[in-house]
Order: C-alpha cells, then sequence, then structure tokens
C-alpha cells in the first residue's frame, strides 16, 4: 500500500500571489520546489504527494503538472480551474492528457459570498467535473459548512474531500459549533476528510499536541478510518513546526489504532480518492 502525504505545495515565491503569507509566516517567504520536498518524503518513508495549487490563475496549473511530469514521487495534482466559466467543459477537456491531474479545487474560504458553492454556476461547474472524472477539494472555513452540507447532497456521486477539517480556529479551541456541522457532513459517504493544516490553525509558537485532540476525535467520529488521510501542508505547516513535528502529531494519535487503519490513514484512503499508483 502507497504512503501518501496528500497535501503539500510547491511555489517560487512571488510577494503578491503570496499575499496571504503574513509576518509570522516570514520564514516560509522563498521558494519551495520539489527537490526541497523529496528528501523529507524519502526520511519519513512516503512513498510519493499529491500536489495542490496556490494561486488562482489557471496558468499555475501548467507549473505544478511540469513538476509532476518530472518527479515520479509527485503522485497526483489538484489543480485550479474556473468552475463559474461558461466554457468549463472545454477547460477541462484539455487536461486529459495529464494522467497526474486527478482534481481540482476552488478557494472558497476566501468569497465574499459565502454561499458561493450554492449558486446555479458553481454547481454546473462541479457537475463538469464530476462528468470528466476529477476530484474536488473543499477549502472552506467553519462559517461555511453550514453551506456545505446542502452542496455535497446535490452531488451523491462526486468524489469531495475537505481540506484543513474546514480549518476550525484551533488557536482558541473554539469546538461546538464547528463539531457539529463536522458530524452532519460526515454522514456523506462521498465526503473525506484531510487532517492537514492544523498547526497555522493553532497558535503557531506555542501549540501543544493535546491542543488538536478534540479536533482529530471529532474527524475521525464523523469520518471514521476509511475517509481521512494525511496531509503535511508543507511548506506551509514549516510556519508553526518542522516537518517531523507536525508528522508527530497524528503519529502519537494514531498509534493506538490498528495497522491496517494507520496503513489506510497514511496512504490508502489517499490512493483510493485519487485513484493514485
Amino acid at each position: 500500500m502507497l504512503r501518501i502525504d496528500a497535501h503539500q505545495h510547491f511555489w517560487k515565491y512571488d510577494p503578491v500571489r503570496e499575499e496571504w503569507l503574513t509576518d509570522e509566516m516570514a520564514a516560509i517567504r522563498r521558494d519551495f520546489m520539489p527537490q526541497d520536498l523529496q528528501p523529507v518524503l524519502a526520511k519519513y518513508q512516503f512513498d510519493g504527494c499529491v500536489l495542490v495549487q496556490n494561486g488562482e490563475p489557471e496558468l499555475e496549473n501548467d507549473f505544478l503538472l511540469e513538476c509532476a511530469a518530472a518527479h515520479d514521487f509527485i503522485k497526483g495534482v489538484v489543480g485550479w480551474v474556473d468552475l463559474l466559466a461558461p466554457d468549463i467543459n472545454e477547460k477541462l477537456a484539455k487536461y486529459r492528457i495529464y494522467p497526474k491531474l486527478k482534481g481540482f479545487r476552488y478557494i472558497l474560504q476566501s468569497s465574499y459570498d459565502r454561499a458561493l458553492m450554492l449558486k446555479p454556476d458553481f454547481m454546473r461547474g462541479i457537475s463538469a467535473l464530476g462528468e470528466n472524472g476529477y476530484t474536488y477539494d473543499i477549502l472552506i472555513y467553519p462559517d461555511q459548512l453550514k453551506h456545505t452540507k446542502y452542496f455535497v447532497a446535490t452531488f451523491p456521486d462526486q468524489a469531495f474531500v475537505v481540506d484543513h477539517l474546514a480549518k476550525p480556529n484551533i488557536r482558541e479551541q473554539k469546538l461546538y459549533d464547528w463539531k457539529r456541522d463536522m458530524l452532519t457532513l460526515g454522514h456523506f459517504e462521498n465526503v473525506f476528510c484531510k487532517l492537514s493544516g492544523m498547526v497555522t490553525e493553532a497558535d503557531l509558537k506555542n501549540w501543544r499536541k493535546e491542543d488538536f485532540r478534540p479536533y482529530l476525535d471529532t474527524v475521525v467520529e464523523a469520518f471514521g478510518t476509511k475517509r481521512i488521510m494525511f496531509g503535511s501542508d508543507w511548506p506551509v505547516c514549516l510556519a508553526a513546526g518542522s516537518y517531523d513535528e507536525i508528522l508527530g502529531i497524528v503519529q502519537d494519535y494514531f498509534a493506538e489504532f490498528s495497522q491496517s487503519e494507520q496503513a489506510d490513514f497514511f496512504g490508502g484512503n489517499a490512493a483510493a480518492f485519487y485513484k493514485l499508483r
């Protein structure tokens, strides 16, 4: 079974495109490329990774696909496409020649319209993804979860994965509303969840492993062990800790789970979701 880091990024640092990197994250305001990650994955015995888009221009897809073509350890790519575009099917058609392109992500978390996912044009875009066999990564904040249950219910055959646990406020240990909504979302069998991006929702410099336990407990309760996957969110995670520290959070948590459950979490589920080889 493949061992997969299901969420990471590469970029040639652009201060305009990466304007979301706050002063707290100044340490990662630089280039991060495949040659930087490959030895890290090898050190921790990962067979490969899923490379996820960072910026919204479709032009970034070319960069991501070039990286994937040049490096076998990049097993899949999640790109960006304008899901609201009238010619969405034509846009998707040009990507059929790229077998490593597995799905797409739209940065809903920063949308002024918090219910954009429910708009007819956006839903038409999601329908096109399904027709073309692509997955969809859901990038949202907790306030958007109340819309997400209606969104995923509309597409029971579409493969969805929630990135970063929907970004709960771990720094302030806000749990109740997020937990209620995640438990509801977990009822939909076509929805998975990435246990990724947790440290950057916590106190970047003072987090403790126990800060994450109630959130990990909730996700396992909601999605079980067959619909969750590990993602480091490298290099964003480096703003709050080393790869070893980020991996250690979930290694410690899942240490008491069965070997097969751990294998699913650390790669099997991601390989099945994204159809990785």
